[in-house]
């Protein structure tokens, strides 16, 4: 070993791994708004996908749920692929909903959606194996370089809905061990299609027969964790039902966290081939990531009550679907009047996909907005309005658009908001 090799090393507090791991770009620019709110500027912080429980409760069967199962002691450990009950109730959930059938035996439940795409990643993807996943999307390159995988971003464009096509994907099949999808899609809030869907199930079908006997499969891991909060006459469609020879291939991801204002509980369920699952139930006994047992008890409760459901989704869905229509006209409205902005209609789940280019104009100081970074700063500066550039996401760092997220929205808010970044725009040369 040199001398400058063992340096490093001496210096390195902590694994390989850890001293490469990025931290979330979102944190960081949390950091920013924190600072300017404690000089006591007005910031609209449209970054976080969450909810604020005051604007958007969790259904008040499931908090009564909750409640109850505590006290009813419902607190040891809870089976290590999840209550039985929980299991059953979801099996029939997505029979009735998405005409899936599958057995409670190849359910997982976890502590949210993420510790099961963490364990399908490592059940799924060899270190020698490329992971492909679109841009922008959420997590994957963290998740693959945690695995230890190769990561194979495919950029897709405003032009697709920020979706990737079959043509995308198809050039990177032969070394992948997974291809990571998320509809709909965080950040964009848009859907794949049944046409272009149908597509990368063809692919991943093909490849897959050309692989047997030879070498292990290539999976499909399919967030569809917003898939109830769908709007209009958008159609959520999955790989098993377009292709039912995709069911061996296909794991799903969802749970409660986006459909009813649950971030906070704690309770996601992966479904798909009981040999893998068996796999990712394995690898999450030996994390201990199991979502607490009276969360369980109470989500099996609610779950079985479809009128409590339905209740509570017909308000929260329009809820939702008000506050981003309102920031999409907003956005046109400015576009007419010739501001450098865009946004695409919204499809689904809690986000607006928007487009504030402001790269070359100059404040009335004279400098310049060089670039995405320096936009981000002068909106939330001026204008007070923080959202996510979609570069946090994976896009290029010269990709103007960003995520405006309104789970934590006021709807008297709006109009304030879209005035300021009129303002703050104009002001510009």
């Amino acid at each position: 070993m040199d001398v400058e090799s063992s340096n490093s090393v001496v210096e390195r507090k902590v694994s390989l791994l850890a001293s490469e791991l990025k931290g979330s770009e979102i944190i960081k620019l949390a950091g920013d708004i924190r600072e300017l709110m404690a000089t006591g500027a007005q910031i609209y912080n449209y970054t976080i996908g969450d909810f604020d429980p005051q604007i958007f409760p969790i259904p008040e069967y499931l908090e009564s749920a909750i409640q109850k199962a505590y006290r009813e002691k419902q607190t040891n450990y809870p089976p290590s692929n999840g209550i039985e009950f929980l299991r059953m109730t979801l099996a029939d959930f997505i029979a009735k909903n998405q005409g899936l059938t599958y057995s409670k035996d190849e359910f997982l439940v976890a502590g949210g959606g993420r510790p099961l795409i963490y364990a399908a990643y490592q059940a799924l993807l060899d270190p020698d194996e490329d992971a492909i996943y679109p841009l922008p999307s959420w997590n994957n390159n963290h998740y693959t370089m945690l695995t230890g995988g190769r990561q194979m971003p495919v950029e897709t464009s405003a032009l697709q809905n920020f979706m990737p096509t079959a043509a995308d994907l198809e050039p990177h099949l032969e070394n992948a061990g997974i291809i990571a999808l998320c509809s709909p899609l965080n950040p964009t809030g848009t859907v794949l299609k049944a046409e272009e869907l149908h597509k990368i199930c063809d692919l991943v079908v093909a490849e897959n027969n050309r692989r047997r006997g030879v070498r292990k499969p290539l999976y499909l891991i399919y967030d569809q964790i917003y898939w109830q909060l769908c709007f209009g006459h958008t159609e959520h469609v999955n790989p098993v039902s377009l292709n039912p020879d995709m069911r061996p291939y296909t794991i799903f991801i969802d749970g409660i966290s986006k459909a009813y204002a649950a971030t906070g509980v704690r309770v996601g369920w992966a479904f798909g081939p009981r040999e893998v699952i068996d796999k990712m139930k394995s690898i999450l006994g030996h994390v201990g990531a199991w979502a607490p047992k009276p969360e369980q008890v109470a989500v099996a409760e609610f779950m079985a009550n479809s009128p409590a459901m339905e209740n509570y989704m017909s308000t929260f869905k329009s809820e939702i679907h008000k506050r981003l229509t309102a920031f999409y006209n907003g956005f046109q409205k400015l576009a007419k009047e010739g501001l450098p902005v865009e946004a695409i209609s919204p499809e689904a789940a809690i986000y607006l996909a928007v487009k504030v280019d402001l790269r070359g104009k100059r404040t009335s100081d004279g400098t310049t907005i060089a670039d995405v970074p320096a936009t981000t700063r002068y909106m939330l500066k001026e204008a007070g309005l923080a959202m996510v550039p979609f570069s946090a996401f994976g896009a290029s760092s010269d990709n103007p658009w960003y995520r405006l997220s309104v789970g934590t929205v006021h709807t008297q808010d709006i109009p304030v908001v879209i005035e300021k970044l009129r303002v703050a725009i104009n002001q510009l040369n």
